[in-house]
């Protein structure tokens, strides 16, 4: 049954990175092009979402949105992930002063809700789509660096890693060359996971108006925007939500599904909430 779900979230994936791919093609109307005539339609043939108080096309927004929503989850789990792993490799290969120190960083971060330190983060910096992803992927590395840490405290102990030193390979060398390969698998269904948190956390920010600015077509922002229009016009609340469910269950599902393919005892990805 996992497997299936596993399959599912997969497909829709695909699916969705196609449409973020083909927005421009699929997008029946232009998502910017304000037209005030024709505002706060309901669903019909031409506009299949309705159109929103400016009279954009609802349907061609939710299709480009799917550009920087996947975008965002993709970006920020990419520099975090980097950045958690080669910090959680050095500290659990290196331990003593270099693992403390990095440890306790990873404490400090962690001592903040991840969602309130973004929004600080993201109000020093200002809102746009790249301070999004610094402040997102400023708060998403700690998880990879305790994962990857704990993997690598055992790693290090292994017999091929003590062959390895007695052919004097350098530290760089044995981190790269059998750390890392064998960290990959849990690192893998973390990100998949992850990226579906990046996009919930873009959502809130953009949301809160600290993410991505109108007209910009963004899932967060559309959901703001169709607020006070809940009682007239409900579908430029509830085609954004919709939206942002379907991402964040594809994902999930696939990451679920990988987890218990990769790591069927679930063993390493219990190492990041120790």
């Amino acid at each position: 049954m996992q497997n299936r779900t596993a399959v599912f979230g997969g497909i829709l994936i695909v699916l969705l990175t196609f449409v973020a791919i083909l927005a421009p093609y699929i997008s029946l109307h232009d998502p910017l092009e304000q037209d005030l005539g024709n505002r706060l339609l309901s669903p019909s043939f031409e506009y299949p979402f309705g159109t929103d108080n400016l009279g954009r096309c609802v349907f061609s927004r939710i299709v480009l949105g799917t550009r920087y929503s996947l975008g965002i989850g993709i970006m920020v789990v990419a520099i975090s992930s980097f950045i958690g792993t080669t910090l959680g490799i050095i500290s659990g290969y290196s331990r003593g002063i270099i693992d403390e120190t990095i440890m306790r960083f990873v404490d400090i971060v962690l001592a903040f809700p991840s969602i309130i330190l973004a929004l600080v983060i993201a109000g020093v910096l200002g809102p746009s789509l790249s301070n999004v992803v610094i402040a997102l992927a400023l708060t998403h590395w700690p998880a990879y660096t305790r994962l990857v840490r704990g993997l690598a405290f055992s790693l290090r102990e292994k017999e091929f890693v003590e062959a390895a030193k007695a052919l004097r390979a350098s530290d760089i060398y044995i981190m790269r060359r059998h750390i890392f390969p064998n960290c990959i698998n849990p690192i893998i269904v973390l990100a998949t996971l992850d990226i579906a948190n990046a996009i919930i956390f873009a959502t809130a920010l953009s949301f809160l108006g600290l993410g991505i600015q109108p007209p910009t077509p963004e899932w967060g922002s559309m959901l703001k925007a169709g607020i006070p229009f809940m009682r007239t016009s409900p579908q430029l609340t509830i085609f954004p939500g919709i939206a942002i469910m379907t991402i964040v269950i594809a994902f999930n599902f696939l990451g679920d599904g990988l987890r218990d393919m990769l790591d069927p005892k679930g063993n390493e990805l219990m190492l990041v909430n120790e």
